[in-house]
């Protein structure tokens, strides 16, 4: 396995400059320029609100980050990217070249703060770019297929760490060779390093495959033992990881949860009124195992054949869902293709309208996963709708629901539970009765309100709390 001396680094300052070109496998740091197309109020929040002085600069290691498209994971970066400066706090992004990424969207690059610079370090997809044939060797994909952005990435964030006067390093999971990249550069360079894990990195079956998961496993120790902080977004994601590595210490775990930002919230109101066929959307990706909608279309084939639903009265819509193909399949089988419709992508702010739009929304989480949230969750509270959510009633997506309200929660695997509790769900709908989230208690789960926390746990860990920086 990889040793490293603490301590040790190679790089050397050669300048400053904002545009900054190194060897074409290194480094390509520059800055985003702020698009006239931004959402208006960044650009005047940012030029009403005085300038706050710098306190700490961190390095953010982050694989999901704009351009790349498909996940919701790259707003917790961007989040904190847009919020931090507010609180004395610096980042710099270490990202990957965007060539890695299997779908790119240009819509939210100015969302990056002007100030934030983007550093797109050499990187490639395994499985895309380096197979033949679509084979390859396992060792090219371990941890994960983008194992050669460590290559590109650690020289780029020593240069960074120098020339950026880097106090802290924080990586974002879930793609393990991000945390991978913060302990080399720990290592190297001795900043504090704050992991942020989100959820559990591995699990007694997950990875599946038992190499990788050796592999994962022995990052995983590494964070344990090395990282200043560990961020989990799900109570019992600690609890799991304290019991897993007893030596553990409470004040060394902070939870940190994903959130919404009501920036993004701006102009997004409802175009539609409630009609006799109601919309039932799910934003986003459904994982064939974590998030198996299998008793979920069983259940709605029962109630289409004793006519307690149809395509006239309710109308499923799955937005983005990924796997598409397969799941057509099940849903002409079972005869609900006049319910059940999957729909394409849309770029982010279309996607809150479209959600905005529907009169419920769905959302689904397995037994499997009940130490997680997804982060869907959180702009569902936002827009006030009612949520069904089809999760276990012990899991943390369940506790979050119960404690904002809004939610009707059935456990997904359960189809005779879906089955007796959907027609009632309707029911509440249509007489306008069922219960809506609490604003007041979703004002707590903004994203700004997160980044504050973490501006404070990098103030703690790296003794910034008085001093200002040039």
């Amino acid at each position: 396995m990889l040793r490293i001396r603490p301590n040790q680094s190679r790089c050397a300052a050669t300048g400053n400059s904002p545009v900054v070109t190194r060897s074409p496998q290194v480094v390509e740091l520059k800055r985003v320029p702020h698009s006239p197309g931004a959402d208006a109020s960044v650009g005047t929040a940012a030029k009403e609100q005085p300038p706050v002085p710098v306190r700490s600069r961190v390095l953010i290691v982050a694989y999901h980050f704009p351009p790349q498209a498909g996940s919701s994971g790259l707003l917790r970066a961007l989040k904190f990217c847009r919020y931090l400066p507010e609180f004395g706090c610096q980042p710099t992004v270490l990202s990957i070249h965007p060539r890695a990424y299997e779908r790119v969207n240009d819509s939210q690059l100015a969302e990056i703060p002007p100030s934030v610079d983007v550093i797109r370090a050499f990187g490639l997809d395994t499985r895309r770019q380096l197979s033949i044939r679509g084979a390859y060797p396992h060792a090219l994909a371990l941890p994960d297929r983008w194992i050669t952005w460590l290559a590109g990435a650690v020289p780029a964030g020593l240069y960074a760490v120098k020339t950026r006067d880097i106090d802290a390093i924080f990586t974002t999971f879930p793609i393990a060779t991000a945390v991978l990249i913060g302990y080399v550069l720990h290592r190297l360079t001795g900043k504090p390093w704050i992991v942020d894990l989100r959820d559990s990195m591995t699990e007694d079956n997950y990875p599946t495959d038992r190499l990788t998961r050796r592999v994962y496993r022995w990052i995983e120790r590494q964070a344990v033992r090395h990282a200043a902080k560990i961020l989990f977004t799900a109570p019992s994601a600690i609890r799991m990881y304290r019991q897993r590595y007893p030596d553990l210490d409470a004040d060394r775990c902070m939870l940190l949860s994903n959130g919404y930002d009501e920036a993004d919230f701006g102009g997004i109101v409802p175009r539609r009124t409630l009609t006799r066929q109601i919309r039932l959307l799910h934003s986003g990706l459904i994982y064939p195992w974590e998030r198996d909608p299998g008793p979920f279309f069983r259940a709605l084939a029962r109630l289409k054949a004793e006519g307690q639903i149809a395509p006239e009265t309710l109308s499923v819509d799955l937005r983005a869902c990924g796997a598409e193909a397969d799941f057509q399949k099940a849903v002409d089988a079972l005869g609900i293709s006049d319910l059940v419709h999957f729909l394409p992508a849309l770029p982010y702010h279309a996607a809150l309208q479209d959600a905005a739009d529907s009169d419920t929304l769905l959302l689904l989480q397995a037994e499997c996963c009940d130490h997680q949230i997804p982060a869907k969750a959180y702009e569902y509270l936002r827009l006030h709708k009612p949520i069904l959510a089809l999760t276990t009633a012990a899991g943390d997506t369940a506790g979050l629901l119960h404690e904002v309200g809004g939610a009707t929660v059935v456990d997904l695997a359960d189809e005779d539970a879906i089955h007796d509790a959907l027609p009632n769900f309707l029911q509440q709908l249509r007489a306008g009765t069922h219960p809506l989230p609490s604003p007041s208690k979703c004002q707590f789960l903004s994203r700004r309100n997160q980044a504050e926390r973490l501006a404070a746990c990098l103030r703690e860990i790296t003794g910034s709390s008085e001093s200002v920086r040039s």
